[in-house]
């Protein structure tokens, strides 16, 4: 089994910036794609960005390209996700995944997720 926890969401004004973080516990292997997503509200959840423990493939939304940078910590089995000149349109609740397979934007092709962040952008 594999457990995720987020950290890192909060209220902040439009043009700053947050850090969210995504420790990741029990079994994982290098080749686990761990993806970041959003919900906003009343909207379905969608892709953000995705990296593997190894190698540097990294893939984003094209709404998030140039500010938001995912990054991961192989020793401590952290994931991040840099956000850079937030939006209001940026509100959701963030969630980290984990995908056993191949690199995948689809939420369901993740088999692990973590209980979500709340992220609010005030303009």
């Amino acid at each position: 089994q594999v457990l995720l926890v987020e950290s890192g969401g909060g209220l902040v004004q439009a043009g700053g910036s947050l850090r969210l973080s995504c420790a990741a516990s029990g079994r994982t292997f290098s080749s686990d794609v761990m993806g970041w997503f959003r919900q906003p509200p009343g909207k379905e959840r969608e892709f953000v960005a995705a990296i593997r423990w190894t190698g540097f493939s990294i893939y984003y939304a094209d709404s998030v390209k140039g500010r938001f940078t995912i990054s991961r910590d192989n020793a401590k089995k952290t994931v991040y996700l840099q956000m850079n000149s937030l939006k209001p349109e940026d509100t959701a609740v963030y969630y980290c995944a984990l995908d056993l397979g191949a690199y995948s934007n689809n939420p369901k092709d993740y088999e692990y997720w973590g209980q979500g962040t709340q992220v609010t952008v005030s303009s």
